[in-house]
């Protein structure tokens, strides 16, 4: 990576977190993207599977893989990322963002909205949560104080979904029931 790279910012529907085990379309996507886009020094992975109130950060040296689901086959309950945490990345983002006070977490770890996409591109390092307590526009505020990360060599990754919560039984179709969809047999 030159000096002048600057990583993109993704978001990615992470869909099913059979996406972590299967071969299909998205994980061989996802595997490509990480084949082609220049390698960060790290990833700040935003996920729809974390909301606090306040805003964490991951600041373990070592987070645990959350299995954040039920009723999925044990192969993907088994399933672990070791990716290496980084207390440097937790630190410069704290220095970075002025919007909100962010808190370290020591605790939480990487949910399947960061690992399962990220087993197939990058090793994760930290993980940020969403706030409950800001506004859209606040949100959007603390996007644009992360973005001078990107020209340090950080991928910032947005990992989410429409359709929330996903239990997957074989055989299981996605149902509409008024504004979201829930899977059933």
């Amino acid at each position: 990576m030159s000096a002048n790279t600057r990583m993109p910012v993704l978001f990615v529907g992470h869909g099913s977190p059979m996406n972590a085990i299967e071969d299909n379309e998205f994980s061989r996507t996802w595997e490509e993207l990480g084949r082609t886009l220049p390698r960060p020094k790290a990833v700040l992975c935003i996920s729809a599977h974390w909301e606090t109130r306040g805003t964490s950060i991951t600041a373990m040296s070592q987070p645990r893989t959350i299995h954040d689901f039920y009723g999925f086959p044990r192969e993907l309950n088994e399933k672990q990322y070791p990716a290496p945490g980084s207390s440097l990345l937790a630190d410069m983002v704290k220095r970075t963002v002025s919007l909100v006070e962010v808190i370290e977490d020591h605790d939480w770890g990487l949910d399947h909205g960061s690992w399962s996409v990220l087993c197939r591109m990058y090793p994760a390092v930290v993980q940020l949560s969403l706030n409950r307590d800001l506004s859209l526009d606040e949100h959007y505020r603390l996007g644009q104080e992360l973005a001078p990360l990107r020209d340090e060599g950080i991928m910032i990754l947005g990992s989410g979904n429409m359709v929330h919560p996903l239990v997957w039984q074989p055989g299981s179709k996605p149902v509409r029931t008024g504004r979201s969809s829930t899977m059933r047999d």
